[in-house]
């Protein structure tokens, strides 16, 4: 059995509201186990013997019977989380920036939303791997900073969602908690 942290896009923001008990619920009827929501924002951990591309594909076809939407996640594994994590050079807490990791589940479209984002002036990015990109807002003014404003292009919205890094360190520890604190 296999552990994932699954990250919902633009659940709970633009008129698209799931309650977490219902997400759970709703969960139950695919083949996955040890499911638990954190934060009512959209991440889940489960575990599955279903490889991540398969994970994705339930968890998407979930969504869009029991709550109707045209959902988008992006899955990955406990391990891959953990490393990702780790590979974060910004801080989870600081008085003056709020660190965030925008995570993607096409490789290119990262790829371009990266070559966009360090054309940008004032902007620090640090690519992390194919599947994410570690960046820094100032605290205050993350919404109208220019890489925020850039990764909610339309063109973006099914292949990447955005979480601070605080996020990232509780989900990333309740996906070790499924695997006896291994990750």
């Amino acid at each position: 059995m296999n552990s994932y942290a699954v990250f919902l896009r633009g659940v709970n923001v633009g008129g698209i509201t799931i309650k977490m008990a219902e997400l759970k619920d709703a969960l139950k009827q695919r083949p996955f186990g040890s499911v638990k929501t954190l934060l009512a924002s959209g991440n889940v951990v489960l575990t599955s013997d279903l490889p991540a591309a398969g994970v994705k594909a339930e968890f998407e076809e979930c969504l869009r019977e029991a709550f109707g939407y045209d959902a988008w996640v992006v899955v990955l594994p406990a391990e891959r989380l953990a490393e990702l994590v780790a590979a974060c050079p910004y801080p989870p807490d600081d008085a003056g920036t709020h660190s965030y990791v925008t995570l993607s589940s096409d490789a290119g479209a990262l790829a371009e939303l990266y070559d966009a984002g360090t054309a940008l002036d004032g902007v620090e990015l640090t690519l992390l791997g194919p599947e994410a990109v570690a960046w820094l807002a100032p605290a205050g003014g993350t919404l109208d900073s220019p890489f925020s404003k850039l990764s909610s292009k339309p063109k973006y919205k099914s292949s990447t969602t955005t979480r601070n890094l605080r996020t990232l360190i509780k989900v990333r520890d309740a996906a070790a908690d499924l695997q006896g604190g291994r990750v």
